[in-house]
C-alpha cells in the first residue's frame, strides 16, 4: 500500500458554526490535516483553530468543481492528509455527491464524518423537540424551489400539507413565496421561528406568526444564513404540557422495564 492509499480524503461536517459543535472525530481529523479545503463562505474561521499551524488552509468559496478536485487530488498525490470541510452536515445540501464521483473516477478513497446541521442546533437553542407526542412524529427538512429545481411531489406546497414539523433551508431570499404557502397549510396564526446563524456569536432566534413572518424578517434584515421552522413544536410549551411520550410512563413496559 502506498502512502496516498493510507490517507483517504476526509469529507467532514464542521457543524453549524460553534467550533465546539464539531464532532470529536471531526476535530481529530482536522488535528492531523496537512490541507484543509473549507467552504469559506459558510465555515467560520473559529472552526479552523482545530487544525495544526502547519496545515495549509484553502477557502473554496471562489472555486468551481474542477478547481476543488484538482486541489484535493494534487495534495493527496503528494501524500498529504486532506480534509474537505463543509458546513453543518455534508450529507444535507453539501454538494458532496459530485465531488465523490470525481474521486471515484480517479480511484481515490474517501471517508465522510457527519456533523451537526442547523436544524438541530436551532432546536437546541430554542429548547424544543421536533417530534411531539400525538401531534407529529415527522420532521421534514427541505428547501423552496429556486434556481435549484425540486421534484414535483416535493414542492413546498405539497410537503406543507402534512402539517409535520418542518425546517426550510436556503430559502430566505424567497420568503415572499414561502410564507403564504406555509400560512395556507398551517394557518396564518400558526407560530414559526427563524434561526439566523445559529450557534455563531451573532446568532438570532426570532419567533413570530406566519402572517407576520415576511414583515418580521425583512425588518430584521435577514435574507440568508437562516432556517425557517414551523409545525407543532413551535407552539407555546404550555399548550403541550399534557402530551407525554409512552417511553417513560410508569404503566408502559418494554425490554428494559417491566
Amino acid at each position: 500500500m502506498n502512502q496516498t492509499d493510507q490517507h483517504p480524503i476526509i469529507f467532514c461536517g464542521a457543524g453549524p458554526g460553534d467550533p465546539d459543535l464539531i464532532t470529536v472525530k471531526g476535530q481529530r481529523a482536522l488535528a492531523r490535516a496537512d490541507l484543509v479545503l473549507y467552504a469559506g463562505s459558510l465555515v467560520p474561521e473559529a472552526v479552523l483553530t482545530w487544525a495544526p499551524e502547519k496545515a495549509e488552509q484553502v477557502s473554496s468559496a471562489g472555486m468551481d468543481l474542477a478547481q476543488i478536485i484538482d486541489t484535493m487530488v494534487t495534495a493527496h498525490a503528494s501524500g498529504q492528509r486532506v480534509v474537505r470541510l463543509h458546513t453543518g452536515d455534508p450529507s444535507l445540501y453539501g454538494a458532496i455527491m459530485e465531488q465523490m464521483a470525481e474521486l471515484r473516477k480517479r480511484r481515490i478513497s474517501y471517508r465522510i464524518i457527519p456533523g451537526v446541521t442547523a436544524a438541530f442546533a436551532a432546536a437546541a437553542a430554542m429548547g424544543i423537540e421536533y417530534t411531539v407526542p400525538e401531534q407529529t412524529q415527522t420532521l421534514i427538512l427541505t428547501r423552496m424551489e429556486g434556481r435549484t429545481k425540486v421534484p414535483e411531489a416535493e414542492r413546498l406546497v405539497s410537503l406543507a400539507q402534512h402539517g409535520a414539523s418542518m425546517v426550510i433551508y436556503l430559502s430566505m431570499a424567497l420568503i415572499d413565496k414561502v410564507a403564504p404557502i406555509l400560512a395556507d397549510a398551517y394557518g396564518p396564526d400558526a407560530p414559526c421561528a427563524v434561526a439566523y446563524r445559529v450557534s455563531h456569536p451573532d446568532e438570532k432566534i426570532i419567533s413570530t406568526r406566519l402572517d407576520a413572518l415576511v414583515k418580521t424578517i425583512k425588518t430584521a434584515g435577514i435574507d440568508r444564513h437562516a432556517v425557517i421552522m414551523v409545525g407543532p413544536a413551535m407552539a407555546d410549551p404550555a399548550a403541550r404540557e399534557g402530551l407525554r411520550s409512552k417511553l417513560y410512563h410508569k404503566d408502559f413496559s418494554h425490554g428494559y422495564r417491566g
